[in-house]
Protein backbone atom coordinates (compact mmCIF):
# COMPACT_ATOMS: atom_id res chain seq x y z
CA UNK A 1 0.00 0.00 0.00
CA UNK A 2 1.50 3.41 -0.95
CA UNK A 3 2.59 5.71 1.87
CA UNK A 4 1.09 9.17 2.33
CA UNK A 5 4.44 10.72 3.25
CA UNK A 6 6.15 13.04 0.72
CA UNK A 7 8.27 11.36 -1.92
CA UNK A 8 12.00 11.11 -1.11
CA UNK A 9 13.70 13.28 -3.73
CA UNK A 10 17.10 11.68 -3.08
CA UNK A 11 15.52 8.34 -3.94
CA UNK A 12 14.13 9.88 -7.13
CA UNK A 13 17.61 11.10 -8.05
CA UNK A 14 18.99 7.60 -7.48
CA UNK A 15 16.23 6.10 -9.60
CA UNK A 16 16.89 8.61 -12.41
CA UNK A 17 20.56 7.58 -12.32
CA UNK A 18 19.53 3.91 -12.64
CA UNK A 19 17.22 4.71 -15.55
CA UNK A 20 19.84 6.78 -17.36
CA UNK A 21 22.79 4.45 -16.73
CA UNK A 22 20.83 1.27 -17.45
CA UNK A 23 22.06 -0.72 -14.43
CA UNK A 24 22.24 -0.61 -10.64
CA UNK A 25 26.03 -0.92 -10.64
CA UNK A 26 26.59 2.00 -13.02
CA UNK A 27 24.14 4.12 -11.02
CA UNK A 28 25.99 3.20 -7.80
CA UNK A 29 29.27 4.45 -9.30
CA UNK A 30 27.64 7.67 -10.48
CA UNK A 31 25.97 8.38 -7.14
CA UNK A 32 28.92 7.30 -5.00
CA UNK A 33 27.04 4.64 -3.03
CA UNK A 34 27.09 0.85 -2.98
CA UNK A 35 25.13 -1.27 -5.46
CA UNK A 36 23.22 -2.85 -2.58
CA UNK A 37 22.39 0.67 -1.35
CA UNK A 38 20.99 1.58 -4.76
CA UNK A 39 18.90 -1.59 -4.84
CA UNK A 40 17.53 -0.93 -1.36
CA UNK A 41 16.63 2.68 -2.21
CA UNK A 42 14.76 1.61 -5.36
CA UNK A 43 12.78 -1.05 -3.45
CA UNK A 44 11.85 1.44 -0.72
CA UNK A 45 10.75 3.92 -3.39
CA UNK A 46 8.57 1.25 -5.02
CA UNK A 47 7.00 0.45 -1.64
CA UNK A 48 6.28 4.14 -0.94
CA UNK A 49 4.68 4.62 -4.37
CA UNK A 50 2.89 1.27 -4.38
CA UNK A 51 4.10 0.42 -7.89
CA UNK A 52 6.88 -1.55 -9.57
CA UNK A 53 9.36 0.74 -11.29
CA UNK A 54 11.92 -1.75 -12.62
CA UNK A 55 11.34 -5.07 -14.38
CA UNK A 56 14.07 -7.16 -12.80
CA UNK A 57 13.25 -10.28 -14.81
CA UNK A 58 14.66 -8.87 -18.04
CA UNK A 59 18.27 -8.47 -19.16
CA UNK A 60 19.22 -5.75 -19.67
CA UNK A 61 17.11 -4.11 -16.99
CA UNK A 62 13.89 -2.45 -18.27
CA UNK A 63 11.56 0.15 -16.80
CA UNK A 64 7.87 -0.51 -16.29
CA UNK A 65 5.36 2.12 -17.52
CA UNK A 66 5.41 3.52 -13.96
CA UNK A 67 9.19 3.71 -14.11
CA UNK A 68 9.13 5.49 -17.47
CA UNK A 69 6.73 8.11 -16.10
CA UNK A 70 8.91 8.69 -13.03
CA UNK A 71 12.08 8.88 -15.13
CA UNK A 72 10.61 11.51 -17.45
CA UNK A 73 9.38 13.82 -14.70
CA UNK A 74 12.07 12.88 -12.20
CA UNK A 75 14.86 13.91 -14.57
CA UNK A 76 13.43 17.44 -14.74
CA UNK A 77 13.04 17.63 -10.96
CA UNK A 78 16.55 16.26 -10.41
CA UNK A 79 17.99 18.98 -12.62
CA UNK A 80 16.09 21.64 -10.70
CA UNK A 81 17.27 20.23 -7.38
CA UNK A 82 20.85 20.18 -8.62
CA UNK A 83 20.60 23.92 -9.31
CA UNK A 84 18.56 24.76 -6.22
CA UNK A 85 21.41 25.41 -3.77
CA UNK A 86 23.14 27.89 -6.05
CA UNK A 87 19.86 29.63 -6.80
CA UNK A 88 18.98 29.98 -3.11
CA UNK A 89 22.41 31.36 -2.23
CA UNK A 90 22.27 33.87 -5.09
CA UNK A 91 18.73 34.97 -4.22
CA UNK A 92 19.79 35.52 -0.60
CA UNK A 93 22.58 37.78 -1.78
CA UNK A 94 20.28 39.61 -4.18
CA UNK A 95 22.19 38.25 -7.16
CA UNK A 96 20.50 37.69 -10.51
CA UNK A 97 17.37 35.63 -9.77
CA UNK A 98 15.67 33.27 -12.19
CA UNK A 99 12.48 35.02 -13.24
CA UNK A 100 9.28 34.14 -15.07
CA UNK A 101 7.61 37.24 -16.45
CA UNK A 102 4.21 37.60 -18.10
CA UNK A 103 3.59 40.40 -20.58
CA UNK A 104 0.19 41.46 -21.87
CA UNK A 105 0.18 41.12 -25.66
CA UNK A 106 0.17 44.83 -26.49
CA UNK A 107 3.19 45.53 -24.25
CA UNK A 108 5.00 42.43 -25.52
CA UNK A 109 4.56 43.51 -29.14
CA UNK A 110 5.58 47.14 -28.66
CA UNK A 111 8.04 47.17 -25.75
CA UNK A 112 8.77 43.51 -25.03
CA UNK A 113 12.03 43.12 -26.92
CA UNK A 114 13.64 46.27 -25.47
CA UNK A 115 12.35 45.46 -21.96
CA UNK A 116 13.67 41.90 -22.19
CA UNK A 117 17.07 43.02 -23.49
CA UNK A 118 17.53 45.35 -20.52
CA UNK A 119 16.46 42.68 -18.02
CA UNK A 120 18.70 39.93 -19.40
CA UNK A 121 21.78 41.48 -17.83
CA UNK A 122 20.12 41.49 -14.41
CA UNK A 123 18.92 37.87 -14.14
CA UNK A 124 20.52 34.47 -14.53
CA UNK A 125 17.58 33.07 -16.49
CA UNK A 126 14.50 34.75 -17.92
CA UNK A 127 11.29 33.13 -19.11
CA UNK A 128 8.75 35.34 -20.93
CA UNK A 129 5.10 34.41 -21.42
CA UNK A 130 2.70 36.58 -23.42
CA UNK A 131 -1.10 36.58 -23.39
CA UNK A 132 -4.23 38.37 -22.20
CA UNK A 133 -4.25 40.19 -18.86
CA UNK A 134 -6.73 37.84 -17.10
CA UNK A 135 -4.53 34.85 -17.98
CA UNK A 136 -1.41 36.60 -16.71
CA UNK A 137 -3.07 37.52 -13.42
CA UNK A 138 -4.25 33.98 -12.82
CA UNK A 139 -0.76 32.64 -13.55
CA UNK A 140 0.80 35.09 -11.06
CA UNK A 141 -1.60 34.06 -8.30
CA UNK A 142 -0.95 30.36 -9.08
CA UNK A 143 2.77 31.11 -8.75
CA UNK A 144 3.38 30.13 -12.37
CA UNK A 145 4.76 33.65 -12.99
CA UNK A 146 6.81 35.96 -10.76
CA UNK A 147 6.12 39.37 -12.33
CA UNK A 148 3.52 40.52 -14.84
CA UNK A 149 2.89 43.61 -16.96
CA UNK A 150 -0.88 43.77 -17.16
CA UNK A 151 -3.89 46.03 -17.53
CA UNK A 152 -5.51 44.21 -14.59
CA UNK A 153 -4.09 45.53 -11.28
CA UNK A 154 -5.56 42.56 -9.34
CA UNK A 155 -7.20 44.93 -6.87
CA UNK A 156 -8.94 42.08 -5.04
CA UNK A 157 -5.67 40.23 -4.41
CA UNK A 158 -4.16 41.05 -1.01
CA UNK A 159 -0.63 39.69 -1.30
CA UNK A 160 0.60 41.58 -4.34
CA UNK A 161 2.37 44.88 -5.01
CA UNK A 162 1.52 47.06 -8.00
CA UNK A 163 3.11 49.94 -9.81
CA UNK A 164 1.30 51.95 -12.47
CA UNK A 165 3.63 52.22 -15.47
CA UNK A 166 1.43 54.53 -17.52
CA UNK A 167 -2.15 55.41 -18.42
CA UNK A 168 -3.45 55.87 -21.97
CA UNK A 169 -6.65 57.44 -23.25
CA UNK A 170 -8.65 55.66 -25.93
CA UNK A 171 -9.54 57.24 -29.26
CA UNK A 172 -11.39 56.35 -32.46
CA UNK A 173 -9.79 55.14 -35.69
CA UNK A 174 -11.49 55.16 -39.09
CA UNK A 175 -10.30 54.29 -42.60
CA UNK A 176 -7.97 57.05 -43.76
CA UNK A 177 -9.87 57.87 -46.94
CA UNK A 178 -13.24 58.19 -45.24
CA UNK A 179 -12.91 61.97 -44.93
CA UNK A 180 -14.97 62.45 -41.78
CA UNK A 181 -14.29 63.97 -38.37
CA UNK A 182 -15.22 62.23 -35.12
CA UNK A 183 -14.96 64.67 -32.23
CA UNK A 184 -17.95 63.99 -29.98
CA UNK A 185 -19.99 61.12 -28.58
CA UNK A 186 -22.79 62.15 -30.95
CA UNK A 187 -20.36 61.78 -33.86
CA UNK A 188 -19.70 58.24 -32.69
CA UNK A 189 -23.45 57.54 -32.60
CA UNK A 190 -23.74 58.79 -36.16
CA UNK A 191 -20.76 56.69 -37.20
CA UNK A 192 -22.33 53.52 -35.81
CA UNK A 193 -25.23 54.02 -38.21
CA UNK A 194 -23.01 54.37 -41.28
CA UNK A 195 -20.47 51.58 -40.87
CA UNK A 196 -19.86 48.60 -38.56
CA UNK A 197 -17.68 48.77 -35.48
CA UNK A 198 -14.66 46.45 -35.33
CA UNK A 199 -14.42 45.17 -31.78
CA UNK A 200 -11.73 43.73 -29.56
CA UNK A 201 -12.69 40.28 -28.33
CA UNK A 202 -14.92 40.72 -25.31
CA UNK A 203 -12.98 38.13 -23.33
CA UNK A 204 -10.00 40.51 -23.30
CA UNK A 205 -9.55 43.25 -20.70
CA UNK A 206 -9.65 45.95 -23.39
CA UNK A 207 -12.69 44.43 -25.08
CA UNK A 208 -14.66 44.19 -21.84
CA UNK A 209 -13.77 47.75 -20.88
CA UNK A 210 -14.85 49.21 -24.23
CA UNK A 211 -18.11 47.23 -24.27
CA UNK A 212 -19.05 48.46 -20.79
CA UNK A 213 -18.39 52.03 -21.87
CA UNK A 214 -20.45 51.75 -25.06
CA UNK A 215 -23.40 50.44 -23.06
CA UNK A 216 -23.03 53.30 -20.59
CA UNK A 217 -23.21 55.96 -23.32
CA UNK A 218 -25.97 54.02 -25.08
CA UNK A 219 -24.07 53.25 -28.25
CA UNK A 220 -25.36 49.88 -29.35
CA UNK A 221 -24.53 47.90 -32.46
CA UNK A 222 -24.67 44.22 -33.44
CA UNK A 223 -21.51 42.24 -32.69
CA UNK A 224 -20.51 41.43 -36.27
CA UNK A 225 -16.71 41.36 -36.08
CA UNK A 226 -14.48 40.68 -33.07
CA UNK A 227 -10.70 40.27 -33.11
CA UNK A 228 -8.30 39.03 -30.47
CA UNK A 229 -5.31 41.23 -31.29
CA UNK A 230 -4.70 44.88 -32.05
CA UNK A 231 -2.69 44.27 -35.22
CA UNK A 232 -5.62 42.49 -36.88
CA UNK A 233 -8.10 45.10 -35.63
CA UNK A 234 -6.08 47.97 -37.10
CA UNK A 235 -5.70 46.14 -40.39
CA UNK A 236 -9.47 45.67 -40.66
CA UNK A 237 -10.05 49.39 -40.20
CA UNK A 238 -7.26 50.19 -42.65
CA UNK A 239 -9.03 48.03 -45.25
CA UNK A 240 -12.24 50.03 -44.82
CA UNK A 241 -14.22 47.25 -43.11
CA UNK A 242 -15.29 49.44 -40.20
CA UNK A 243 -14.17 51.75 -37.40
CA UNK A 244 -12.85 50.99 -33.94
CA UNK A 245 -12.02 52.31 -30.51
CA UNK A 246 -8.40 51.63 -29.63
CA UNK A 247 -5.50 52.88 -27.50
CA UNK A 248 -2.09 54.35 -28.39
CA UNK A 249 -0.24 51.14 -27.46
CA UNK A 250 -2.71 49.02 -29.43
CA UNK A 251 -2.29 51.30 -32.46
CA UNK A 252 1.49 50.93 -32.25
CA UNK A 253 0.98 47.18 -32.04
CA UNK A 254 -0.61 47.44 -35.49
CA UNK A 255 2.02 49.89 -36.76
CA UNK A 256 2.24 48.29 -40.22
CA UNK A 257 -1.35 49.39 -40.86
CA UNK A 258 -1.37 52.62 -38.83
CA UNK A 259 -0.57 54.78 -41.86
CA UNK A 260 -3.88 53.79 -43.43
CA UNK A 261 -6.15 54.84 -40.57
CA UNK A 262 -7.22 58.25 -39.31
CA UNK A 263 -7.07 58.94 -35.56
CA UNK A 264 -9.83 60.94 -33.85
CA UNK A 265 -9.54 62.17 -30.26
CA UNK A 266 -13.12 62.36 -28.99
CA UNK A 267 -14.03 65.09 -26.52
CA UNK A 268 -15.23 63.82 -23.15
CA UNK A 269 -14.70 60.20 -24.17
CA UNK A 270 -13.64 59.44 -20.61
CA UNK A 271 -12.21 56.05 -21.46
CA UNK A 272 -8.68 55.01 -20.55
CA UNK A 273 -6.65 52.10 -19.28
CA UNK A 274 -3.47 51.73 -17.24
CA UNK A 275 -0.69 49.17 -17.43
CA UNK A 276 0.83 47.93 -14.20
CA UNK A 277 3.80 45.92 -13.07
CA UNK A 278 2.48 43.44 -10.50
CA UNK A 279 4.31 40.93 -8.30
CA UNK A 280 3.68 38.89 -5.19
CA UNK A 281 4.42 40.80 -2.00
CA UNK A 282 7.82 40.27 -0.32
CA UNK A 283 9.31 38.32 -3.24
CA UNK A 284 12.21 39.80 -5.22
CA UNK A 285 11.57 43.20 -3.65
CA UNK A 286 14.77 44.80 -4.91
CA UNK A 287 14.26 43.39 -8.37
CA UNK A 288 10.65 44.61 -8.47
CA UNK A 289 11.81 48.20 -7.95
CA UNK A 290 14.50 47.72 -10.59
CA UNK A 291 11.97 46.27 -13.03
CA UNK A 292 9.69 49.29 -12.46
CA UNK A 293 12.55 51.64 -13.32
CA UNK A 294 13.48 49.56 -16.37
CA UNK A 295 9.91 49.45 -17.69
CA UNK A 296 9.49 53.18 -17.22
CA UNK A 297 12.78 53.82 -19.04
CA UNK A 298 11.58 51.70 -21.97
CA UNK A 299 8.29 53.62 -22.11
CA UNK A 300 10.00 57.01 -22.09
CA UNK A 301 12.92 56.27 -24.43
CA UNK A 302 11.41 53.75 -26.86
CA UNK A 303 7.62 53.62 -26.70
CA UNK A 304 6.79 57.35 -26.64
CA UNK A 305 9.19 58.33 -29.46
CA UNK A 306 7.73 55.60 -31.69
CA UNK A 307 4.23 56.89 -30.94
CA UNK A 308 5.27 60.43 -31.78
CA UNK A 309 6.60 59.19 -35.12
CA UNK A 310 3.07 58.07 -36.06
CA UNK A 311 1.89 61.69 -35.99
CA UNK A 312 -1.43 63.03 -34.80
CA UNK A 313 -0.11 63.83 -31.31
CA UNK A 314 -1.14 60.35 -30.14
CA UNK A 315 1.71 60.36 -27.61
CA UNK A 316 -0.11 63.15 -25.74
CA UNK A 317 -2.76 60.62 -24.72
CA UNK A 318 -0.14 58.90 -22.51
CA UNK A 319 0.51 59.75 -18.85
CA UNK A 320 3.67 58.04 -17.63
CA UNK A 321 3.88 56.76 -14.06
CA UNK A 322 1.36 58.00 -11.58
CA UNK A 323 0.69 56.97 -8.04
CA UNK A 324 2.86 54.16 -6.75
CA UNK A 325 0.50 51.37 -5.75
CA UNK A 326 2.87 49.32 -3.58
CA UNK A 327 0.28 49.31 -0.81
Amino acid sequence: MPSNKPIDMHAVQVFVAVAEEGSMSAAATRMGISQSGVSQIIRQLEEELGVVLVNRATRPMALTPFGIALRNRGAVLSEEIANLKAQVVEAGRGIKPDLRIGLVDSFASTCGSVFTKKLLGKVSQLSIRTGLSPQQGEALLRRDLDLIVTSDPLIDANDVVRYRLFSERYFVITPKGLGISVKTIDDMRALINSMPIVRFNRTSQVGMQIERYLRRVEIRAPARLELDNADALTSMVAEGIGWAITSPMCLLQGVTHAGNVAAHVVEKLGLERSLYLVARRDEYNAFFDDACDTAREVIETSFLPRLAALGGDIEKLITVGGRNLHE
